[in-house]
């Protein structure tokens, strides 16, 4: 399925154990002062819960209330319990952001979706490079030497400010 939204949307691709949360939580406080809005969207390969088990909210869920939205003066959060099992699918989950309240949507997994994505490899993982089979890498952020000839971009995976400056770059080309 095609992402079809009005800001630029940016994955980092990587297999289990790289860190792309920790990166990630490193990348947001530099691109916000840059003064950017940023969203993230994260895939979840397990059965989660936001919500507590004797908390209204998880009650109102729980007895069948879907989607369920919880508000106060400084959060937010909606809750939908999915009929069915199928993976969620990127395209879908974009339009739960409004564009008009962000600069940039950054996406943890989903590395099988047709998006513009930075891959983090680290060789040590023992894991093979995603790069020469997915088109949609715009750069590679690693912590060693890569035997690959690649005409992409090379970042330091330990330098978010970096892949930042890089980010903030690329969207900013067009």
């Amino acid at each position: 399925m095609t992402i079809n939204y009005p800001k630029p949307v940016i994955g980092f691709a990587a297999y289990s154990g790289t860190g792309k949360t920790t990166l990630l939580t490193q990348l947001i406080p530099i691109l916000r002062d840059k003064g950017l809005r940023v969203a993230v969207i994260k895939h979840a390969h397990h059965d989660f819960d936001i919500d507590q088990p004797g908390k209204d909210s998880y009650q109102l869920r729980k007895a069948g209330a879907s989607p369920m939205l919880i508000s106060s003066s400084r959060r937010m959060a909606l809750m939908i319990d999915k009929e069915d099992e199928k993976e969620p699918e990127l395209a879908e989950l974009i339009h739960y952001i409004h564009a008009d309240t962000i600069d940039l949507i950054l996406v943890e997994g989903f590395k099988h979706e047709s998006i513009a994505k930075i891959e983090l490899h680290r060789p040590a993982t023992g894991k093979p490079l995603l790069f020469p089979d997915d088109d949609n890498i715009i750069a590679i952020a690693h912590d060693d030497i890569i035997n690959s000839a690649s005409p992409i971009p090379r970042l330091d995976i330990n330098n978010p400010v970096e892949i930042a400056d890089f980010l903030f770059t690329f969207i900013n080309s067009d």
